[in-house]
């Protein structure tokens, strides 16, 4: 499997999703996140991943640089909501 041809702006929008082989890398206005494993061997097949994943971490650094950052950005708590039990 190839890379993905599609541009992915880091923190642009919260819906972008680039997969670059196994390895999937989520857009977010908050956080950019990389899921999954990549394995580079000594192939053309591995290059091309490792220029794509390359231009996503260049945009990334790029994106980041740009702006006053604080040391350690917040981590959003997890929104949870009961519900009555359906079955009893």
């Amino acid at each position: 499997m190839s890379a993905s041809s599609r541009t992915l702006t880091p923190f642009a929008d919260d819906a972008t999703v680039q997969t670059i082989g196994p390895l999937t890398v989520e857009n977010g206005t908050e956080r950019v996140v990389l899921h999954g494993s990549l394995d580079l061997a000594r192939d053309r097949q591995s290059l091309e991943r490792a220029r794509a994943l390359k231009r996503i971490l260049e945009a990334v650094v790029a994106a980041l640089e740009g702006e006053d950052l604080p040391e350690e950005a917040p981590r959003a708590e997890a929104k949870t909501e009961s519900v009555k039990n359906p079955f009893g």
